[in-house]
């Protein structure tokens, strides 16, 4: 009850600082765009992969409009579930709510108007599947992970990947509205890259973490153990990226590129292990980025160059 009270008394004192009309960049910014355009590439080789020839615009256009219309829904969901610990750590005390740039009441409108939107973009223009799993993805980030995870369990950002790996699958269903293993195997490349992805970035912010008091890995068990796990999920990631071309639907071009990405990758785990500086955990999130970048552009060069049609 105490903590309610005080959160309610922090929302009182930003109230008087809200913006009358706020800049279109805090709504931008509530999206996530750097994370949903990562996002809608995965969902776009997902697409692509789906189909031997090029996806057709009028599959193309609405299934990523839709996709990242509810990808940018669940951020600003997120936006809002987390405003009290966002105004207490540095990473990100300027957002738009912590910095009163918005209110809850606008957020919450946006967020359920995008959303909206991007399920009937989904549902009208691309196909029910679709539309249902993007909001399963949805509900998954922005409720699930978001309002229980985060605060229940070191394990969130393991067990909450999963919405967050979820957009290859939605592209893969948008073309051909069927789930197909092919299209698991690309959410488990993401579903396993994202724990050494977020948990690098973690050890990197731990204080903040611990001062927010969010049960993360490094907070709970300590920053050596979750080095440990890194490098642990780090090799499983190698193993993972290597089955695209272990069961033929990759080839050559994606074997070799995966394989010196993995390799490098996995450097960066070694020494944030064994040998790290101040730096290693965040140079190695930052790395991770490039790192499915790279994976999904190989993947979908490969698919055009070189694999034949399945």
């Amino acid at each position: 009850m105490t903590e309610q009270v005080q959160l309610a008394s922090a929302d009182e004192a930003l109230a008087a600082t809200y913006k009358k009309h706020a800049s279109w960049r805090d709504y931008l910014t509530l999206t996530k765009p750097n994370v949903v355009l990562l996002l809608l590439l995965t969902a776009l080789v997902g697409m692509c992969l789906a189909s031997p020839t090029w996806v057709p615009w009028q599959i193309m256009v609405p299934g990523l409009i839709g996709i990242g219309f509810m990808s940018g829904s669940a951020a600003a969901v997120n936006h809002l579930v987390d405003r009290h610990i966002d105004a207490r750590m540095a990473r990100t005390l300027r957002r738009p709510l912590p910095s009163g740039a918005l209110s809850p009441r606008r957020v919450l409108t946006f967020a359920a108007v995008l959303g909206a939107l991007g399920f009937a973009v989904l549902a009208l223009w691309v196909n029910m599947l679709t539309a249902w799993l993007t909001l399963a993805s949805l509900v998954g980030y922005a409720i699930v992970y978001t309002m229980y995870l985060k605060r229940a369990t070191p394990q969130n950002i393991v067990i909450g990947g999963l919405a967050g790996a979820a957009p290859p699958l939605l592209g893969w269903t948008a073309v051909t509205n069927e789930i197909h293993p092919f299209a698991i195997l690309l959410v488990m490349i993401v579903f396993t890259w994202t724990p050494p992805h977020f948990w690098a970035l973690a050890v990197h912010r731990a204080k903040d973490y611990a001062k927010a008091d969010i049960p993360m890995l490094p907070v709970t068990h300590g920053i050596e153990f979750t080095k440990t796990c890194i490098l642990l999920y780090t090799i499983l990631l190698g193993v993972v990226c290597l089955l695209p071309y272990i069961i033929g639907m990759s080839g050559v071009i994606y074997l070799i590129g995966s394989t010196i990405l993995s390799i490098w990758f996995l450097v960066y785990a070694w020494k944030l292990k064994f040998s790290p500086s101040k730096l290693t955990a965040f140079n190695m999130f930052k790395f991770s980025i490039w790192q499915l970048f790279g994976l999904f552009i190989l993947l979908l060069a490969d698919h055009y160059l070189v694999t034949p049609a399945f």
